[in-house]
């Protein structure tokens, strides 16, 4: 069985990106290391802060959906529910 995540990760400055993926730590560590290129790559967002596991792929891209779709303080919530400190989730994987 494979589990599917929707992902949010923020750099120091608390600017905030939402992702989904199939594979939580590897797609942390692509972030982390600046593998693909882009908006995450451009402004440092190497913290994970908030994540949710899902079972099917349908569920996480309804989930994305419905998180990119909120105000920003509604997303800061989120965050501040799981995290409220915005420690890093992933600290000490690989």
């Amino acid at each position: 069985m494979n589990n599917f995540y929707i992902y949010i990760v923020s750099s120091n400055s608390r600017r905030i990106y939402i992702g989904m993926t199939n594979s939580l730590e590897r797609r942390i560590y692509e972030h982390k290391n600046k593998v693909i290129k882009g908006f995450t790559a451009r402004y440092y967002m190497e913290r994970l802060v908030y994540y949710e596991v899902f079972s099917s792929a349908q569920q996480v891209i309804d989930r994305e959906t419905e998180l990119k779709g909120l105000l920003r303080e509604k997303k800061l919530a989120l965050i501040n529910g799981m995290n409220p400190e915005w420690k890093d989730l992933s600290e000490g994987w690989r």
